[in-house]
């Protein structure tokens, strides 16, 4: 059976990173993006992240540029507005594709999973985000426009750390 510790990214710096050193923590997977009117939701991520972080939870921000060319910038200027702007301290990924026929191998399996409050299907815009239990597993999804400090998201997150 595939869970999400079996994939292999490459982190905002360039580094392999395989999601089965987060095995055991609870994942919330956010395609994010710099330019976008959802972008103020790095605020409620960091916070959801801070908050939880010492009981298992780990924030891993995807950014895409798929989505109105809203994430533009190199690796590196992703990296600073996100650490200047918003004071993200939770991982981020180099840029990858959520979508098509380039689509990130993770994206494709996250998006096949049967999920809840959000269906499977492709991703429809910036700030879509994935709950993955401690065993890899796909425990909620919600859509771009769920906010981190929603009653769902944060009941969710309460569950898969338990």
């Amino acid at each position: 059976m595939t869970t999400a510790h079996d994939f292999e990214l490459d982190s905002i710096d360039g580094k392999k990173v395989s999601l089965a050193a987060y095995r055991g923590k609870a994942i919330l997977i956010v395609n994010v993006a710099s330019k976008c009117g959802l972008t103020p939701q790095y605020t409620g991520l960091e916070e959801l992240y801070r908050a939880n972080k010492d009981r298992g939870l780990v924030v891993l921000g995807m950014p895409c540029n798929q989505f109105a060319g809203q994430e533009p910038g190199t690796e590196a200027e992703i990296k600073t507005f996100c650490e200047s702007r918003y004071d993200v301290t939770f991982p981020l990924f180099a840029k990858l594709d959520v979508n098509g026929e380039k689509r990130h191998p993770l994206f494709a399996w996250l998006t096949t999973q049967a999920t809840q409050p959000d269906g499977p299907g492709d991703i429809k815009w910036n700030f879509a985000k994935f709950l993955i239990g401690k065993q890899g597993e796909v425990v909620a999804r919600f859509a771009p426009t769920t906010a981190p400090a929603s009653e769902g998201v944060v009941e969710a997150v309460d569950r898969a750390l338990a």
